[in-house]
C-alpha cells in the first residue's frame, strides 16, 4: 500500500542543476490521498534517482508508443521499470477523474481533456519543472493548449500537461484505387476533393472510410468545419473563453457539408457500428479511397499498403489559401497524488530530449517529437508517409493553421454530445444547424454558461 503524504515528507533528493530554492509546495492533494500537512514540500530535481522505482501509466488502447518508450528508458536506466494499463479513448476520458482521485493514482495518465482536474487538485502543476528543465526554449504554441489559467481557461496560465509526440491530422489516400479512378494528385481545393468523392461513388468505390461508434468520424466533421470557421473564434470556444460559442456560421456550414456527404452515400452504410480500430483495419485492407486520420497512423498504413498510400493536408476552400488542421500534443498529465513526481517528469523531459526517445516518437507515431526546435530531427525514410507527416507539420506551422481537437473542449462533451449528435449527422438524421445547436447547448450546460 502506498502512503502518499508520508512519502512526500521523506523526499529530499539532490537538487542537481536546480537552485536550492526551486521547490514545489503542494497546495492541494488529490481526493482519496491524505493531504500533506503544512510545511511538507517536494524538492524539484533534474537528477534521476538511483533507487528502484516502478512508474505506472494509464494510456489509450491502440497507441503502442508508451511500450517502446518505456522499454528504451528501462534499457538506459535499469532501476526504473513501468506498469502500463490501457482503455479506450472514450472510457479513459470519462474515467480519468476517478482514476486520479483514487488512493493509488497512475503516475502518468493520457488526459485528452483537462476539464475540472486542475480545480479539483488532481493533476500536478508542472511550472517548477518548466523552470528547472528550461522548457522556455520550447515553442510557446506547442505548450499553450496544455496550460490552464486560474479562471479555468485553457491556452494560458500554468502548465499541466506535456505531449508524447505532437500530432497533425490529414487525409490518407489509397493510390491503387485512385489510379483506377484516374486521380493522379491530391486535391488543391475542397471542391476538387468533392469531385473525387463523387467519382469514387459513381465507380462503386467507397469514397470515405470512417467510423462513429466511438466518435472518431469527428476527424472528418472538424476537418470540414476548419475550412469555413474563423480559427481564432473556434479556438476561443475550445479554450472555454467567456462568451465564446460553437454556433457560428462557419461551423454550421462545415457540419452541413458533412450532412450532404452523408446524403450522397460517401460514408460506410454501417458507419455507426465501426470503431477506430475497425475503420483503420478496413482502410489498411484496401477499403475506401480516402480516410481522415492523424500522423500517428502513418507507420501502420505504410506497413499495410506499402507504396499504395499517400498523406496530405485537408485542402482549403480557395486554392492557395493557408491550411488549417487539427493538431495537438498527445497529452499526458502527472497525477498530483503520484509518489514519484520527479521521476515521472524526468521521463517526460527525456522523451523530448533523448535522441533515441525522439526517434521512437517519429518511428512509432509519425508525430513530431516536439521540444527544443534547435535539437536535430530524427531520421526518416525518404518518400515515406512519416516524412510527409513531418512536412505537413512544418506546413501547418508556417501557415499558423493548427487548431485543437474539439473533443478536448470539456471533460464530458465528447461522450455526452459530440458522439451521439455526430452519429445522427452522418446518417442524415439532423442538419448541420441542429448539430451545432445541440453541441453548444450541452457545452453551456457543462460549463455553467
Amino acid at each position: 500500500m502506498r502512503h502518499h503524504s508520508a512519502h512526500r515528507a521523506r523526499v529530499r533528493a539532490a537538487i542537481g542543476t536546480v537552485a536550492a530554492g526551486a521547490i514545489l509546495a503542494l497546495a492541494a492533494c488529490a481526493p482519496g490521498a491524505e493531504a500533506p500537512t503544512d510545511g511538507e514540500q517536494i524538492e524539484v530535481t533534474t537528477e534521476l534517482t538511483t533507487e528502484e522505482v516502478v512508474l505506472t501509466i494509464a494510456d489509450e488502447t491502440g497507441f503502442p508508443v508508451t511500450d517502446a518508450l518505456t522499454e528504451e528508458f528501462t534499457k538506459q536506466h535499469p532501476n526504473v521499470t513501468f506498469e502500463i494499463t490501457r482503455d479506450t479513448f472514450q472510457n479513459l476520458t470519462a474515467n480519468a477523474p476517478r482514476l486520479l482521485a483514487g488512493a493509488n493514482p497512475p503516475d502518468l495518465i493520457r488526459l485528452p481533456t483537462i476539464g475540472e482536474t486542475v480545480k479539483d487538485g488532481l493533476i500536478a502543476n508542472l511550472d517548477p519543472w518548466y523552470e528547472a528543465y528550461g522548457w522556455d526554449a520550447w515553442p510557446a504554441s506547442q505548450l499553450a493548449p496544455m496550460r490552464m489559467s486560474d479562471e479555468g481557461i485553457r491556452g494560458s496560465g500554468s502548465l499541466y500537461q506535456l505531449g508524447l509526440g505532437y500530432s497533425i491530422t490529414g487525409i490518407f489516400m489509397n493510390l491503387e484505387i485512385a489510379e483506377r479512378l484516374g486521380i493522379t494528385a491530391p486535391p488543391s481545393t475542397m471542391a476538387e476533393f468533392e469531385e473525387m468523392l463523387a467519382t469514387a461513388k459513381a465507380a462503386g468505390e467507397l469514397p470515405i472510410m470512417a467510423g462513429d461508434s466511438d466518435g472518431v468520424v469527428n476527424f472528418v466533421v472538424q476537418a470540414a468545419m476548419n475550412q469555413f470557421a474563423d480559427k481564432d473564434e473556434f479556438m476561443s470556444w475550445m479554450f472555454n473563453e467567456p462568451g465564446a460559442t460553437y454556433n457560428t456560421p462557419g461551423n454550421v456550414q462545415g457540419a452541413e457539408l458533412i450532412r450532404t456527404w452523408a446524403d450522397a452515400g460517401y460514408f460506410p452504410s454501417d458507419i455507426n457500428a465501426i470503431d477506430y480500430f475497425t475503420f483503420v483495419t478496413r482502410f489498411s485492407e484496401g477499403e475506401g479511397l480516402f480516410t481522415f486520420n492523424g500522423n500517428w497512423a502513418a507507420s501502420g498504413y505504410q506497413d499495410a499498403l506499402g507504396d499504395n498510400v499517400s498523406f496530405f493536408l485537408v485542402p482549403p476552400i480557395n486554392e492557395g489559401d493557408g491550411h488549417v488542421a487539427m493538431g495537438a500534443g498527445n497529452s499526458f498529465s502527472v497525477a498530483a497524488g503520484s509518489d514519484n513526481l520527479n521521476e515521472i517528469v524526468y521521463f517526460l523531459n527525456w522523451i523530448h530530449t533523448d535522441p533515441a526517445a525522439r526517434q521512437i516518437i517519429v518511428d512509432v507515431t509519425g508525430a513530431s517529437p516536439g521540444g527544443d526546435p534547435t535539437l536535430p530531427l530524427p531520421e526518416v525514410a525518404p518518400g515515406s508517409l512519416i516524412e510527409s507527416a513531418l512536412e505537413m507539420s512544418a506546413q501547418i506551422g508556417a501557415d499558423n493553421g493548427q487548431v485543437d481537437f474539439m473533443a478536448n473542449t470539456t471533460a464530458g462533451i465528447y461522450a455526452g454530445s459530440i458522439i451521439p449528435e455526430s452519429q445522427l449527422l452522418v446518417t442524415s438524421q439532423i442538419t448541420g444547424q441542429e448539430f451545432v445547436e445541440r453541441v453548444q447547448a450541452f457545452y453551456e450546460q457543462e460549463i455553467g454558461g
